[in-house]
Parts: structure tokens; C-alpha cells; sequence
């Protein structure tokens, strides 16, 4: 897909390790956030990702760009697994 960061590296054949992405507010939204993780190029590759069943938000698919995400929340795009995790 063009724009979009769905490769990732495998780690043990599956999907990749965990890596935290802080955020300065209490939340987020998935569009965004999918940016600021570098998952996306830009705002506008999220729409296609999420309608196509990329995205999942804590193991559940996830179609909306708006969701708000929290710290604790993981998100799964292809192998990619990323953290949110707020900064003080």
C-alpha cells in the first residue's frame, strides 16, 4: 500500500517486538497516533489502513481513525506492535 509502514521486522517469525511511542497528553486519537509511530506517512493512509482490517487497538479490530487512545493501549498494524506510553 502505498504511504503505509506495514512491514515491520519479524522477530522470531512473527510479529515484531513492542516498542514504546510516548504521547504528551492524557490521549490521542488513532490516526495520529498511527503518524507519530511512523506506522503512516501521513493522516490520510490511516483511513485506508483501518478499512481494510489493519488495525487492531489491545487485540480488537479496529475501524475507526478518531478512537481515542490511552497509556496502556497496544496497537497492531500488520507486525508492527506498538505501546502508547505518556511522558510526564
Amino acid at each position: 500500500m502505498k504511504g503505509a509502514r506495514v512491514t515491520g521486522s519479524r522477530h522470531n517469525g512473527g510479529v515484531s517486538a513492542p516498542r514504546d511511542v510516548p504521547i504528551r497528553e492524557a490521549s490521542i486519537r488513532l490516526g495520529q497516533f498511527l503518524k507519530l509511530a511512523d506506522l503512516i506517512d501521513n493522516g490520510a493512509d490511516a483511513k485506508p489502513l483501518l478499512m481494510r482490517g489493519l488495525v487492531s487497538v489491545n487485540g480488537e479490530l479496529e475501524t475507526r481513525r478518531g478512537r481515542q487512545l490511552v497509556k496502556g493501549d497496544v496497537v497492531t498494524v500488520g507486525e508492527d506492535v506498538v505501546d502508547v506510553v505518556r511522558v510526564a
